[in-house]
């Protein structure tokens, strides 16, 4: 099983606030996340200023959420500190290229791009060309949308990407995450392929872990009743720890074993197994018959799948009713 990274997901849950997010950061570091992740987002560089329909937003609404919640370069610098100072990597997924730029100042193990920015090919471009491990979000993507951005991406000669399935529903039903597009993923394009899970809990990333997702993002905040875009389908605290929790069991349990019987399975099969016993006392020189011998609980000498090499056997010596039949006791060669 490969090693897997667990992202959380602050995004711009911290509202604007320097220690809401470096609150953020504590609680993904106790909840033993890989990497801690926000949302560098200007609002100049990514929404059409006025007033129009979007979906069920107020798009007046949207923007001062975006205003109000942008924090400043000296702040990013100080939860890159903190973050440092926990050794918790550090990184954002950004909308243009002054969140890119600003990034770049703190070397990000990698660098995120929504689904949103998908077909967004300059962007993806210039990330690129940073020579950054990408981290690209594939929700509301076809293959062909995929494959498309994939090429573009690849002319700059960087290759270091993770493609994370997503379904951009918020929040989004276990039954409507289409998990085995991972394999297609896979298949595809042959990069490591991860999922950006926007689910209650962990059985859909534990599934997606099953089919060969190694990357995961989960949303999280410090807590869901508060004011903002992302709060309400976001994890608290206790549900990050148990959803990563959870992702660390199930990666044990799909990681081979070269032997399969672990200790505690030992302990279950000592008592458990059956093993061969004297039904009754069998004298020196005696066949052993078949109803001379039981074959039940506990686990002893000879196991229950070597009955047929007692079983017409020579007694050497005598055996008393319940004593345990050992290969020293018996002649392995079968009486005539």
């Amino acid at each position: 099983m490969e090693k897997i990274h667990i992202i959380a997901e602050a995004g711009t849950n911290n509202n604007g606030r320097l220690d809401e997010a470096l609150e953020l950061v504590n609680i993904a570091k106790r909840c033993g996340a890989d990497s801690v992740k926000f949302q560098i987002i200007y609002t100049s560089g990514l929404y059409l200023p006025g007033d129009y329909p979007y979906g069920h937003y107020d798009i007046k609404e949207v923007l001062r959420i975006r205003d109000e919640g942008i924090l400043t370069d000296d702040e990013y610098s100080e939860i890159d500190r903190r973050c440092k100072s926990i050794n918790l990597p550090f990184t954002a997924s950004i909308f243009d290229k002054k969140g890119l730029d600003l990034m770049l100042k703190f070397d990000p193990p990698y660098i995120k791009t929504a689904s949103g920015d998908l077909n967004h090919i300059g962007l993806l471009a210039k990330v690129a060309e940073t020579g950054k491990k990408m981290v690209i979000s594939t929700g509301m993507s076809t293959l062909k949308d995929i494959e498309k951005s994939l090429a573009k991406i690849q002319k700059t000669g960087n290759t270091d990407i993770v493609l994370m399935h997503c379904v951009s529903i918020y929040p989004a039903f276990v039954e409507q995450t289409n998990l085995r597009f991972i394999e297609t993923l896979k298949k595809e394009f042959g990069f490591p392929v991860g999922f950006s899970d926007h689910t209650g809990d962990s059985l859909a990333a534990c599934m997606a872990l099953s089919l060969g997702a190694t990357w995961f993002e989960k949303h999280f905040t410090r807590d869901r009743t508060q004011k903002g875009l992302d709060h309400a389908h976001a994890m608290e605290e206790a549900g990050l720890k148990r959803y990563i929790d959870d992702l660390r069991k199930a990666c044990n349990a799909l990681t081979p074993e070269e032997d399969k019987i672990s200790s505690e399975e030992f302990y279950t099969r000592k008592r458990a197994r059956r093993s061969l016993y004297a039904a009754v006392d069998i004298q020196a020189g005696e066949l052993i018959s078949e109803d001379k011998v039981l074959i039940v609980r506990p686990e002893n000498i000879i196991n229950a799948d070597d009955a047929d090499l007692v079983i017409g056997a020579v007694a050497k010596t005598i055996i008393r009713k319940y004593e345990p039949f050992s290969w020293e006791k018996i002649d392995k060669i079968k009486g005539e």
